[in-house]
């Protein structure tokens, strides 16, 4: 299944700026002040990786659909 949306959640917890995610795939993430999902990223083209980096995250933030 195709990957159509990624975005932070801080419902229950907050961003901690560590950088996983961007190392993981930074054509799809980005961390300045908090993680940020690029605009007009390829989600198809890095499912694999975005699913590595919601996994990877401490705290949990990273969301897909």
């Amino acid at each position: 299944m195709a990957i159509t949306k990624v975005w932070l959640d801080e419902s229950s917890d907050e961003c901690i700026s560590c950088g996983a995610c961007e190392s993981v795939c930074s054509d799809v993430f980005a961390v300045n002040d908090k993680m940020s999902v690029n605009e007009g990223a390829d989600f198809n083209a890095f499912e694999a990786e975005i699913k590595d980096a919601a996994s990877s995250c401490p705290a949990g933030v990273i969301k897909y659909e």
